[in-house]
């Protein structure tokens, strides 16, 4: 079943770069007591994703900021060497807090999990954008396809906050 508005986060555990190697951040160390705006990628380094949703999170930054948002993050199912190595291509550490979310156990648990096998790609997340108070779902927007971002993209989260 896909999580909707008014649902709380699953718990699940991330992987991040700190400035002191690698570290496991829970559901909680991400969003208890803030308002975050997490949007889910199919997966570092492909093209919609590179070219497109990042790059629009990166740009809006700023303004989505400016409407009380604490953290902006991405999760993607891969490991977090390469959520690091995007993180670095893309310039944008401090920016987006990268989540590797490599077994895929966050977006299965919250429904947002995509057989991409046919594609040689395995089991990733569905492109989404949520913004999530203390943990809890405000606003959801799913994808009906991994190669677009546009009901997920910075610009509809800013015209939702």
């Amino acid at each position: 079943m896909t999580i909707g508005v008014g649902d709380t986060l699953p718990n699940a555990t991330f992987r991040t770069k700190t400035g002191d190697g690698m570290a496991d951040l829970s559901t909680d160390d991400v969003f208890k007591g803030k308002t975050v705006v997490l949007f889910g990628v199919p997966g570092a380094f492909t093209p919609t994703c590179s070219m497109n949703h990042l790059p629009g999170f990166l740009a809006y930054n700023d303004e989505i900021r400016a409407k009380g948002v604490d953290e902006i993050a991405v999760v993607s199912v891969n490991d977090p060497f390469v959520m690091q190595a995007w993180e670095e291509a893309k310039e944008a550490s401090g920016k987006i807090l990268f989540l590797s979310d490599g077994n895929g156990e966050f977006v299965k648990a919250a429904g947002l999990d995509i057989d991409l096998s046919a594609g040689m790609l395995g089991i990733r997340s569905k492109r989404f954008s949520m913004i999530v108070k203390d943990g809890v779902v405000a606003s959801l927007a799913i994808e009906d396809s991994p190669g677009q971002a546009e009901k997920s993209s910075a610009e509809e989260i800013l015209q939702q906050l």
